[in-house]
């Protein structure tokens, strides 16, 4: 689940993103709530307005949102009185540390990669990849699909040359750090980390700035 808000395009809107948006959407508007439902009928969203009547508005940050229990309580309570019977949940982290099992070349590319790379789910998944540096053994920073990057850009399955892709393994740059390098290649972090945990992104960048992250 993706949470977020704009406050100089959409003041005073929440944006709830459950699944990926491909283009033939229809919605349902009922009170203060937009529903939005994919061409199968399925739920991929919600659009909440006058949120500052359910949340504190002042206090959330322009971008993503990290939800609380309480405010989660708060906003199912505005779905059950708009005639909604859905619930929303908090997910598991979305951007989590990975281990590199296997890296092979693509078959129909001269620089990308296939990898699977275990994220601590009971599968590992497949990622294309495009860095010069990926290799097999790599502890790395993997956004999976219901991630919001740094830039705004959503991550959600798809193909690369034909071969299915469930992610993204990710730069310094690509997870907004300060001190990220300013060359083309994912960041390898310390064997230290644990797999599946959740990307910590001030600790990252002390570890880049010290230098015991080059890259």
């Amino acid at each position: 689940m993706i949470a977020s808000i704009n406050k100089h395009a959409y003041p005073n809107t929440l944006i709830v993103i459950l699944d990926q948006d491909k283009g033939r959407s229809s919605y349902e508007e009922k009170g203060l709530v937009t529903r939005v439902l994919n061409e199968d009928g399925e739920v991929i969203g919600f659009n909440f307005f006058d949120v500052d009547k359910v949340l504190d508005y002042d206090a959330l940050p322009n971008g993503e949102v990290k939800l609380s229990d309480s405010d989660l309580n708060a906003l199912n309570q505005v779905l059950a009185d708009n005639g909604f019977s859905e619930k929303l949940e908090n997910s598991k982290p979305t951007l989590v540390y990975g281990l590199v099992e296997t890296c092979e070349a693509h078959p129909d590319s001269d620089h990308l990669h296939v990898t699977s790379v275990n994220v601590g789910t009971d599968e590992s998944v497949k990622i294309v990849c495009g860095a010069p540096n990926i290799a097999a053994g790599q502890k790395v920073v993997v956004a999976l699909p219901g991630t919001l990057m740094p830039n705004g850009a959503q991550i959600w399955p798809g193909e690369l040359r034909g071969i299915p892709s469930y992610g993204m393994i990710c730069s310094a740059r690509e997870l907004g750090l300060k001190h990220a390098p300013q060359k083309r290649g994912i960041m390898v972090v310390p064997d230290s980390f644990k797999v599946g945990d959740a990307f910590e992104p001030t600790k990252c960048d002390e570890l880049l700035a010290s230098g015991t992250i080059t890259l």
